[in-house]
This record gives C-alpha cells, structure tokens and sequence, in this order.
C-alpha cells in the first residue's frame, strides 16, 4: 500500500509543478478519494479541476477493474488524497515568496503503529494508529521576481 501512495504522491507533485500558474487551484477542501464512484473526467475543464478528478479516480483503486461489475481493487484501504497551502505565492516586487503546497496521501494500515503528523484523514480511520500517511512539499518559484 505505501509503495502505491508513493506513485500517488508523486503523481500529484508532477500535476501541481507541471501547471504552476494554477497551483493555488489545487488545494482540497476536503480530503480527495472518498466518493462512491469515479466520475467522468473527460468533462472536467483542463487543468486542476481534471487533474484532482483524475487523482481522485485513482484514489479510489479505479485503475484495476474486476468481474462484470468492474469492482475496483486497486486501491489502498480508505485511500484519501489532501493538498493543503502552506505558503501564498507572492510576486510582489521585493515581496517575492514561493508558493508552498503539501500533498498528502493517507490510507488505512492493517495493523497498529504510531499515529503519522500530517492531517490528511485524520478521524476517519477509528484509532488513529491505523492511519498511514506520506507527503511531499511542491514549491512553485518566481522566475520573474528580482
């Protein structure tokens, strides 16, 4: 499970560093992943609407279907997905500041360990030593700051 988190996380930091004039537009409300069906991606707007629906989707195991009834088994156990803003790009002049974003991903573990830090599905998993969760931090530059 934590090795399919980790091409989830990295799945993600590639979406945000490879649209960053949209960075901001990534950032959850609420945690990604928890719906009961995938929905259709292909009418989503380009761009992080269609790539938080997409990561969504993958989430939730949709990549490997089963039987008749396309049962998805491809996903970690309660797979949720955050994206949280630690920092507000800023390029005002002498201002300059990065944009700073955390990608989490948290799933439920099949046994008890140590509670992680970050908040991505906490209190959805009952003990919270059966959540699992990695994350990344994606900095998006100024480039034409001085």
């Amino acid at each position: 499970q934590r090795a399919q988190a980790v091409v989830l996380l990295e799945d993600m930091q590639a979406r945000i560093s490879g649209n960053p004039d949209d960075a901001a537009n990534y950032v959850t409300d609420t945690a990604l992943g928890t719906e009961d069906t995938p929905g259709d991606c292909t009418t989503a707007a380009a761009g992080s609407a269609r790539d938080k629906c997409e990561w969504s989707t993958a989430l939730l195991g949709a990549a490997e279907l089963k039987g008749d009834d396309d049962q998805r088994v491809g996903g970690m156990i309660g797979a949720r997905g955050c994206v949280t803003e630690i920092q507000a790009l800023s390029s005002v002049p002498g201002e300059c500041r990065p944009g700073i974003y955390q990608v989490t991903v948290a799933w439920q573990g099949l046994h008890a360990t140590r509670a992680p830090a970050y908040a991505c599905g906490e209190t959805e998993y009952g003990d919270e030593t059966m959540r699992r969760a990695i994350g990344v931090r994606v900095a998006i530059g100024v480039p034409t700051c001085q």
